[in-house]
Order: structure tokens, then C-alpha cells, then sequence
């Protein structure tokens, strides 16, 4: 391992300590202020007895409680406030731990984007964009529903060339702020948020506001105030009659506001999480909002979070506290104190609706914007990971040339690294034993195309790419072989590419197609496919095990050439150097192998 991968090793661990440290040291201040409120609580019952045993110290005793109670609230919110750094103090934690794993290759633990995979894709399943070991999950460092849907859309298309541009700047940038994208990545996994509750949020922007009448709203600041008066001046004057008039107002401002019971409910969002989900939307969108981000498309992005010059989280956790208000109907005897003394559900579905008409329409924007920037996190903690990957420059020639082109999922220490040329010769035919690396290589140039067309770097060494679709048959899944011949739905998905090089140049990857029919028939097809796709002025490569296939390239020596992986056998075993060559493969270890094993 260089010294670089142990720089980032050390930095790590260095972090993880560091988060650990104040963990625990958090974690201590929150058992003090457990044990202060205990105390506090044990205090005001010994002066509530005091109070009951001898009321001529009312005067003393009375001030003396408020100021208990006053501090009992103080300390809950403290200690609220101490819980919330410590499960991000230990979230922090986490992430470092998560990539001391992930780059000692023991644990790949984030999510594998499996809900992602569409077997019809292009390119999708062949190259193993989504799933267990997948791209998405060696990528994947996203924490809300939107910014997993924002990666895996980026992984399904390949980007215009400015937008490549764009990003791989914003990515560069990124990749350096280290502790600031891990604490945004800390906190979103603190939103938990699912697709449901993000669905559910969407819906309830979209439905309409209730609007209380003018009518309602005057009285729901009116009879308060005439409650506590009369409650004021009945303990003032000792004049118990008033307490009737307090009694009847009471009722009266119940039978109000439970009178709009239906659109309170109405105004709920139905799950009791989605309020704090909404509070760590707020605390994300700080997060962003406070950062000094200096590539165009970050500052783009950054700007959605602005509403009037403002940033809109302080709006985004006002809508959670609303709603978490609101929420509160549904304990019956808080419900009764709080709208009998005040009305407070009516004036939080008022508060509500405003709220509603002036940001809901943003919610989607405010959304997408957090969730663009954790994707564009993913990428660049992939290319910290892996400061030996370069950014590809980009042409308009449809060349694709890369030095020491690797497969970015394989271990660096057993990484091997190819060249790749694209820029005269446009096809290649490659050949090569079972287990000499063929597929892998066909799997390192599709990954990296697609890594190109995201704008995150490649493993190379260095790279020029044109950015193009890409399309892929190396395997079929069994949903598509599912009611049909292996033949028929290998076919098809050949008439799918084929279509898709209707007047747009693509990179086109076969692994051995054709490998339902007879060795002729697959000979002859083969052949003939590969002169279509030539003709469509396609760039790519197609591996066989058909030597006659490629001559071929003797009809077209300006397009097509041959490469191959060669198997030695050395000491009376098979060896593999996984580096290309070229030229036509010419050692046959299948019958090598099998005499060894006792197979023939």
C-alpha cells in the first residue's frame, strides 16, 4: 500500500478517534444533566410538601418553584441539545469506521441501490451498476431517498459534455473538504428517511392549504385573552364568581378549536418521524447554506437553498416544528390544556397554512438541491479514496485512450492495468482463454465510461474520452430468459442495441454473443453483427473464443483490430498475466486444464 492510501488511512483513524473522544466526553455532560434534573424534580416535590404542610410561606415557596419549574425546562432542552451532538458525534464516528473497512476491503456496508436495477437497461445489470458489491455501493454515500435517486440516475445516463465539466470541477473541490462532507453525510444518515415519508411530504405540498376565516382568527386571539383576564382578576380580587365566566371561555375556546379537529388531522402528515426527518432537512440545508462553495455548479446549487436573499432552513425546520405541533393533537389531556388556555392547535393549523402557501411550491427544489449535493459528495469521497484516479480530458473526436486502465471495484494490490485505444481502429476483436481476464476488461472499459460520463475520475493514469452511450450484452438475467429460449432473448437484446446505433454513435461491449446455437450458425452470426455494427460507426470491442472471427479484421483493416489474453503455462501450471496484447490468442489452456484435472 502507498503512502498516500496511508495518509488516508491515518486521517481516518485520526477522525474516528477525535469523534470518539468527544462522544464520550458528550455523553458524560448528558449524565450530569440527568442526574441535575432528577435532583431539580426531587426539590420542587419537597417544596410542593412543604407548600401543602405550611401555606404561610406561600409567598416565599410559590416564586421559588416557578423558578424550579423554569430550570427543569432548561435543563430538558439542554440535554435535548447534548443527545442530538451525541448521536451526531457517534454518527461521525461511524462514517470513518465505515471507511476504515471499506479500504481494508473487510465490510462494504452502505446501501447497494439494488431498487435501482432495471434489467432492460443498457448497461445496467451487465456491468453490475446496482446490488450487492455493485458500483452504486462502492460509490454510494448518500443519506436521504433523493440524493440515492440523484446518484443513481447520474450512474444510468452518460452527462452532456459541459455538465461533465461542471461536475468534475465540483467533484475536485469537494473531494478536499474532508470533515465537511463527512458531517453532511453524518447528518443526512441521521434523517432516516425512506422513500415513503419522502412521498409522503411531496403529497402534502401539493394539496391545497386550509384557511381559517377571518372570523375564527379574531376569535382565537379575543377569547384567549378574555380567559386570562377574567383568570387574573379572579386570583387578584379573590372574587371566586369570575371563575365561572373563566370556566364557560375555557369550554368555549375547546368547542373551537376542536370544531376544526378534521382539518388538524387533515394537516398531519401521516407518520409520527416525518417531523424530525424534516428538522434534518433544516440541519442539511444549513449545512450547505453555511459553506463556502466555489465551483459554478455547487454555487448553483447552493442558490436553490435561498428564498429572498435567506437561506430556507430555518423555514425547513419551522415546517417540522409546526407539523411536530400539530402532531401533539393526538394526546388527549395536553390537547385539552393547551386549546382550552390558548387555542394552540388552531393557531399552529393557521401558522401551518401560511407556511404552506408561501414555501410549498420550493419543498421539491429545496429537496433535489440537498439531495444534488449528496450525490456529488459520493463522488468526491470516491475520488479521495482513490487519489491515483484522474479525470478524463474530454474530445469531440469519439476517441477513447486511457494509460493503465483498471477495474475501479478491484483491490489496488491486485488491480492490473491495461491500455486502452480507441482513436484509428475503432473495434476490437478480442480473444483469450476462460479466466484470462477478458470479461473484466470488457467490465473495466464499461465502468469507466460510466465513471466518464458522471464526471468523476476514472482508474487510469491518464485518459481522453469522448463521452458516449454506452451498450452492453455480456450476460442475461434470468427475468429476461424467464419465457423465452436463452437464444431468442440474446437476439433481442442485439436488436435493442442495434437500434439504439440508429444515427448516434455509441460504445458498444459484447461479451460472446450468440451462445445458443450451433458453433457455424454462431460463427456466421457473429461476423455478421459485427460488420452491421461497424457500418453504424459504432467504438467498442467484441470478445470470442472464435479464432475464424478474426480474420475478419483482414476485410477491415482500418476499423477492426485484434487483441488478446494469453495463458502460459509454466511448471505444469496455468498462468495468467491479465495484460493485453496484440494479436489473436494462441495457447489453449482449456485442454490443458482438464488433463491436469483428470477431466480427459
Amino acid at each position: 500500500m502507498n503512502d498516500i492510501q496511508n495518509n488516508i488511512i491515518n486521517k481516518y483513524e485520526a477522525l474516528r478517534s477525535q469523534h470518539l473522544q468527544d462522544f464520550q466526553s458528550i455523553k458524560s455532560k448528558e449524565n450530569v444533566v440527568s442526574i441535575l434534573r432528577l435532583v431539580t424534580v426531587c426539590i420542587f416535590l419537597i417544596s410542593l410538601y412543604v407548600m401543602i404542610k405550611n401555606q404561610s410561606h406561600l409567598l416565599f415557596i410559590i416564586p421559588a418553584m416557578l423558578v424550579l419549574v423554569g430550570f427543569f425546562l432548561f435543563l430538558v432542552r439542554w440535554h435535548d441539545h447534548l443527545t442530538a451532538i451525541r448521536k451526531f458525534k457517534k454518527a461521525l464516528s461511524d462514517v470513518n469506521e465505515d471507511e476504515l473497512n471499506y479500504l481494508s476491503h473487510q465490510t462494504l456496508s452502505y446501501p447497494n441501490g439494488l431498487e435501482y436495477l432495471d434489467v432492460h437497461h443498457a448497461y445496467a445489470y451487465d456491468l453490475d451498476i446496482f446490488g450487492n458489491h455493485s458500483l452504486y455501493q462502492h460509490l454510494n454515500r448518500t443519506g436521504t431517498h433523493k440524493g440515492s435517486k440523484i446518484l443513481a440516475n447520474h450512474l444510468l445516463a452518460i452527462s452532456s459534455h459541459s455538465e461533465i465539466l461542471s461536475n468534475q470541477a465540483a467533484i475536485a473541490e469537494l473531494s478536499e473538504k474532508v470533515a465537511w462532507r463527512q458531517s453532511l453525510f453524518a447528518q443526512a444518515r441521521l434523517t432516516h428517511d425512506t422513500p415513503t415519508t419522502y412521498q409522503k411530504l411531496i403529497d402534502w405540498c401539493q394539496e391545497p392549504s386550509y384557511t381559517l376565516s377571518k372570523l375564527v382568527v379574531l376569535l382565537s386571539y379575543i377569547l384567549p385573552i378574555l380567559l386570562w383576564t377574567t383568570l387574573l382578576y379572579g386570583w387578584i380580587s379573590g372574587n371566586s364568581d369570575i371563575f365561572s365566566v373563566s370556566s364557560f371561555l375555557f369550554t368555549l375556546n375547546l368547542m373551537l378549536t376542536f370544531g376544526h379537529f378534521k382539518h388538524i388531522k387533515s394537516a398531519i402528515i401521516g407518520s409520527d418521524g416525518i417531523p424530525k426527518i424534516i428538522k434534518s432537512y433544516g440541519l442539511l440545508s444549513a449545512t450547505i447554506e453555511n459553506e463556502n462553495l466555489q465551483a459554478t455548479k455547487l454555487q448553483t446549487i447552493k442558490n436553490k437553498l435561498f428564498k429572498s436573499d435567506q437561506g430556507v432552513s430555518q423555514e425547513i425546520r419551522l415546517l417540522g416544528t409546526l407539523l411536530s405541533d400539530l402532531d401533539n393533537v393526538q394526546n388527549l389531556l395536553g390537547a385539552i390544556i393547551t386549546n382550552g388556555l390558548g387555542m394552540f392547535h388552531l393557531h399552529t393549523l393557521r401558522k401551518l397554512g401560511v407556511w404552506k402557501q408561501q414555501h410549498a411550491s420550493d419543498v421539491s427544489t429545496w429537496l433535489e438541491a440537498i439531495g444534488d449535493i449528496e450525490s456529488l459528495n459520493s463522488f468526491a469521497n470516491f475520488y479521495y479514496n482513490n487519489p491515483d484516479f484522474v479525470f478524463p480530458t474530454l474530445n469531440q473526436n469519439h476517441d477513447i485512450i486511457m494509460e493503465n486502465a483498471g477495474h475501479p471495484m478491484i483491490n489496488v494490490t491486485k488491480r492490473i492495468g491495461n491500455p486502452v485505444d480507441f482513436s484509428n481502429q475503432r473495434f476490437v476483436i478480442l480473444t483469450g482463454s476462460n479466466m484470462s481476464g477478458k470479461s473484466t476488461y470488457l467490465r473495466t472499459l464499461g465502468i469507466n465510461m460510466i465513471l466518464a460520463g458522471t464526471g468523476a475520475p476514472v482508474c487510469a493514469t491518464k485518459a481522453t474520452i469522448h463521452p458516449m452511450k454506452v451498450l452492453v450484452t455480456m450476460r442475461l438475467s434470468d427475468s429476461l430468459t424467464e419465457n423465452e429460449s436463452y437464444f431468442y432473448a440474446e437476439v433481442s437484446r442485439l436488436k435493442q442495441i442495434m437500434d439504439q446505433l440508429q444515427g448516434e454513435v455509441s460504445f458498444v461491449l459484447l461479451d460472446e454473443i450468440l451462445r445458443g446455437t450451433n458453433s457455424d450458425d454462431k460463427r456466421s452470426g457473429t461476423i455478421k453483427v459485427i460488420k452491421k455494427i461497424i457500418k453504424k460507426n459504432a467504438v467498442g470491442i467484441i470478445a470470442t473464443h472464435d479464432i475464424e472471427v478474426c480474420h475478419t479484421t483482414d476485410e477491415y483493416p482500418d476499423i477492426l483490430n485484434n487483441q488478446c489474453f494469453e495463458a502460459e503455462i509454466k511448471n505444469n501450471d496455468l498462468y495468467f498475466d491479465y495484460r493485453i496484447r496484440p494479436g489473436i490468442c494462441k495457447n489453449k489452456s482449456a485442454t490443458f486444464l482438464m488433463e491436469k484435472m483428470g477431466v480427459i
